[in-house]
């Protein structure tokens, strides 16, 4: 079995370099043999890019996080041009809307999610959407901006009816550690009304730590524990749903298994 984590923020779970390298080990040790990189900045992007080139099975993502709205960079869209050119980038992200938080005002960060999903279409990246308390308008955003290329819905928190309208969309729908508590009666819900084709799983570590380890940082090593709790969920054994989201999640990245 091997299992692909769509979206873990190493960069968050340590600094030094060398102990990063130590956490993709302990993922692979434990059967998590891909990974997506994501970061909120660009500067951020580049140190964990650089710290990363000799994991040949970390891919990464470039973007602007919706945190970042008020300070991109300087000539941030060429930087992301070029660094979508970089081996192993494979989608713009993580991007979108966060009115919870209220980074800048929502105008701002409804401009900076556009330009940033016309760049991906330009760019022929799948995008990786960041929603938190403005689903209504990433969805509104989404029916006439969504690049070819498609897009996932990471760390999924709407309910089953918005799923349901999300998948008129070329969207995916990521799962995090959230999906094995108890109360996330929504996510469980959703889970009965997707097709399993639609549906990938990440760590979002160091956030979102699976049940078993409530109360510790969230690590990329536990995402199995996910993909087991979402097989009982679907009535399937270990090998098959390690192999149906070990295929969508090479599928949406436009990889080869």
């Amino acid at each position: 079995m091997q299992y692909f984590d769509t979206h873990a923020h190493v960069g968050l779970i340590c600094e030094d370099p060398i102990e990063q390298l130590l956490v993709i080990q302990e993922a692979r040790q434990a059967s998590v043999a891909r990974l997506v990189s994501i970061c909120n900045s660009l500067i951020d992007f580049t140190r964990i890019y650089d710290n990363l080139k000799s994991a040949s099975n970390v891919y990464h993502a470039v973007g602007v996080s919706p945190s970042e709205v008020q300070s991109p960079g300087r000539n941030w869209m060429e930087t992301i041009e070029q660094s979508a050119k970089l081996p192993r980038v494979v989608a713009l992200g993580e991007i979108g809307l966060d009115y919870f938080r209220k980074f800048g005002d929502k105008k701002s960060q409804i401009e900076l999610f556009i330009t940033q999903l016309d760049l991906a279409s330009k760019l022929d990246l799948p995008v990786i959407i960041h929603n938190r308390e403005a689903g209504r308008d990433v969805l509104d955003i989404l029916k006439d901006r969504l690049p070819p290329r498609g897009g996932v819905l990471h760390c999924y928190s709407e309910n089953a009816e918005y799923a349901k309208r999300a998948l008129d969309l070329n969207l995916y729908f990521s799962f995090a550690g959230n999906l094995t508590y108890r109360n996330a009666k929504n996510l469980h819900e959703t889970i009965e009304v997707l097709p399993v084709d639609r549906i990938l799983i990440e760590s979002e570590s160091p956030f979102m730590v699976p049940a078993d380890h409530r109360g510790k940082r969230n690590m990329p090593k536990y995402l199995p524990l996910t993909a087991r709790f979402l097989g009982e969920m679907l009535e399937v054994d270990d090998e098959e749903i390690a192999r149906i989201l070990w295929e969508n999640s090479n599928r949406f990245f436009g990889l080869d298994d």
